[in-house]
């Protein structure tokens, strides 16, 4: 190993204990393992990952920026999965390479991405010889999966009006409001177009936002958090 790549190894395995706190109990053979299979990649903005159909190759550890997983029905619709940040794996990822199956979505990169990438072979024995990297990679697992389970429950059974008036009320910047088009909203969503359209309208007409081309100003940010939580608001 040259000394260049023996200080990225040695300055990214120095993050996994903050970073990812379960491979903190990696034995040091494992550690070492890691380490060595890991290569550490930088992504630019806008770079797509992984498309539906795709093989999968390589497990992502990221370190620093998100990656947005999205999903798209033959009709064009799509949605947002979920996201990967910062200390976090992606799942999609995961499925496919534990039963060797293509990627069933996609996956950009929203911001710059600083990652570690591991091999499926270092992968699969890693999760073949350590109870802390399979523990590490299931407990990841688990808990996105919870949060999909959230998102079929919301896009099946929650109503549009409640859930754009959460989003709008979570996601303002500094300046109160979203840069963001109708047709992000609904992908974000997962309903369509029109169907945000007319909500945001509706919205406007009761003072909640204000409305121009590629921008909504959240007006009353309390007033959406009481509709999200509603449970009878009738529009």
């Amino acid at each position: 190993m040259t000394n260049e790549r023996a200080g990225e190894r040695a300055g990214w395995a120095a993050l996994i204990p903050t970073l990812f706190p379960r491979l903190a109990g990696l034995e040091p053979d494992q550690a070492a393992f890691l380490g060595n299979a890991g290569r550490r990649v930088n992504v630019p903005r806008g770079t797509v990952l992984f498309r539906a159909g795709d093989r999968c190759h390589t497990f992502m550890m990221v370190l620093d920026g998100t990656v947005r997983v999205q999903m798209a029905s033959e009709t064009g619709r799509e949605i947002v999965l979920y996201r990967v940040s910062r200390g976090e794996t992606c799942i999609v990822t995961t499925a496919c390479l534990l039963t060797d199956n293509p990627y069933s979505a996609e996956a950009v990169a929203e911001t710059d991405i600083d990652a570690v990438a591991v091999a499926a072979g270092p992968f699969h024995d890693l999760v073949a010889r350590s109870a802390a990297f399979r523990d590490f990679v299931f407990a990841s697992f688990g808990n996105r999966l919870t949060g999909m389970m959230m998102l079929i429950e919301e896009v099946a059974f929650g109503r549009v009006d409640l859930r754009l008036a959460r989003f709008l009320a979570d996601r303002r910047d500094g300046a109160g409001g979203l840069d963001i088009t109708h047709q992000t909203l609904a992908v974000e969503l997962g309903t369509v177009r029109e169907v945000v359209s007319r909500q945001l309208k509706e919205f406007e007409r009761r003072g909640f936002v204000a409305l121009s081309r590629g921008r909504i100003q959240v007006l009353d940010a309390a007033a959406l958090l009481d509709l999200s939580r509603s449970t009878n608001y009738d529009l």
